[in-house]
C-alpha cells in the first residue's frame, strides 16, 4: 500500500488515527477491495426484487460483477456475472428470466448457474459443458435486505451481525416499504465519510439543526466485534423535524454501522440504510434508502417528504465537511491525529478493523 508504517494501538487514549496516505494513495484502495470488500458481507439489494422464480438483479462487489437470482426451485442464489467463455456479461440490470444469455456470444445459463447452451461450438475437444457453471457466492437475507459475500471462507451473515438484528428492533415484516432513494457523489475517500458517520463529536459544529433535536450531552457509542451503535435521546422541541412517539417515556435515535460500509439509522417510525461505495481513492458514492410503514399512504408520503428534506440538509453539511477534510488529508503538513476518548471510540474501532483486515494473509 503506502510506505507509511502504522501500528494500531488498542488503547484509545494512546492511539493515533490512520495515516493520511491511507486515504489518498490509489494502491490503498486496491488493497482494501482485495482484503476488505471482497471478504465482508455487502448489501446489494432488497428481497422484493427477487421475490418470484426467475427474478434477478445485478450488482458489483470489489470490482466483481454479481447476479442475484431466484431459481425455479425458489432458492435464492448469487453468481459471478462473468461468462465462462470470454468473460462477457451474463446478465444486465434486473428483471425476470427463464435463463441467462451472455451479451457477447450468446452462451446461456440456467437460473441455477449451469451452462446450458454454447452456440457454434462444435469440434472443440476436451470440453464438457455439463462440467461448467457460474461460480456461486454466499447470499443471505435479513429484514428484507439482500447481502452477498464473495469470499469462499466467509462466516455466516448472522454470525457477523451478532445481536444487531435484535437491538435494531427491525424484524421480517412487510409493513416496512421502500419509500425513497437518493444517490450522492462525494469528493472524498470512502473512509473519510465513514469516519464522519461514526462520531457525534462534529454534530454541534456541523449540524446545528440536528444538534437542536438530539441530546448531545447523553450521546454515546458502543462497539461490538464487527459493528457499532450510536445512541442519542431525541429532545422534545417546538417545530421538531424528528418524529417522536408521544406514548414513549423516552425517544432515542439509533445509528448502527456494520463493517466496513453500511449504516442503518433507526427512528421511532422509520429507518434508512446508507451504503458507502468507493468509486476511487478520492470519490465516493453514498446510497440512501428510506423505509416506512404503509409508505404509499398520503400521510406517510408527507412524512417521507419531511424526513428526506431534513436528511438532505444534513447530508449537504456532511459532504461539505468531508470534502474539506479530504483536502486537508492531502496536505504535506498533516500525517495523522489523535482520538477524543469521550467521543471517538467508534472511529478508533473502525480503524482497528481496517488495520486487522489489511494485515491478514
Amino acid at each position: 500500500m503506502s510506505g507509511i508504517d502504522y501500528s494500531f494501538d488498542e488503547r484509545l487514549a494512546y492511539a493515533s488515527t490512520l495515516p493520511s496516505e491511507w486515504y489518498t494513495d490509489p494502491d490503498a484502495l486496491r488493497r482494501e477491495k482485495e482484503k476488505i470488500f471482497s471478504r465482508t458481507w455487502q448489501l446489494v439489494g432488497r428481497a422484493e426484487q427477487v421475490a418470484r422464480p426467475g427474478d434477478f438483479f445485478t450488482a458489483t462487489i470489489a470490482d466483481e460483477p454479481v447476479i442475484v437470482a431466484r431459481g425455479m426451485d425458489e432458492k435464492l442464489r448469487a453468481f459471478s456475472n462473468v461468462c465462462r467463455h470470454r468473460a462477457g456479461p451474463v446478465a444486465a440490470g434486473c428483471g425476470n428470466r427463464k435463463a441467462f444469455r451472455c451479451g457477447y456470444h450468446g452462451w446461456t445459463y440456467s437460473l441455477e448457474g449451469r451452462l446450458l447452451g454454447t452456440p457454434e461450438f462444435e469440434g472443440v475437444e476436451c470440453f464438457n459443458k455439463e462440467e461448467i457453471a457460474l461460480p456461486e457466492f454466499s447470499v443471505e437475507v435479513w429484514s428484507g435486505l439482500v447481502f452477498v459475500n464473495i469470499d469462499d471462507a466467509c462466516a455466516s451473515l448472522f454470525d457477523v451481525l451478532e445481536d444487531l438484528p435484535a437491538r435494531s428492533g427491525l424484524k421480517e415484516q412487510t409493513s416496512f416499504q421502500l419509500a425513497a432513494r437518493k444517490d450522492w457523489y462525494v469528493d472524498c475517500n470512502w473512509k473519510v465519510y465513514v469516519d464522519n458517520y461514526l462520531e457525534g463529536y462534529h454534530i454541534p459544529i456541523v449540524h446545528p439543526a440536528l444538534a437542536r433535536e438530539l441530546d448531545y450531552t447523553r450521546y454515546r457509542t458502543e462497539t461490538r466485534r464487527y459493528y457499532s451503535i450510536q445512541h442519542s435521546p431525541i429532545k422534545r422541541v417546538d417545530s421538531a423535524r424528528l418524529h417522536v412517539d408521544e406514548n414513549a417515556d423516552e425517544n432515542e435515535a439509533q445509528f448502527f454501522w456494520l463493517f466496513p460500509n453500511l449504516m442503518l439509522n433507526v427512528y421511532a417510525d422509520n429507518y434508512s440504510t446508507n451504503l458507502i461505495v468507493p468509486l476511487g481513492p478520492e470519490r465516493t458514492l453514498t446510497v440512501f434508502e428510506w423505509y416506512f410503514r404503509d409508505a404509499e399512504s398520503i400521510e406517510a408520503g408527507e412524512q417521507v417528504r419531511r424526513i428526506v428534506e431534513f436528511s438532505d440538509e444534513i447530508q449537504l453539511e456532511d459532504i461539505n465537511i468531508c470534502e474539506a477534510v479530504h483536502r486537508g488529508l492531502r496536505s504535506r503538513s498533516y500525517g495523522s491525529g489523535r482520538y477524543s476518548v469521550k467521543r471517538e471510540n467508534g472511529v478508533h474501532h473502525f480503524h482497528g478493523l481496517i488495520a486487522e483486515f489489511l494485515a491478514r494473509a
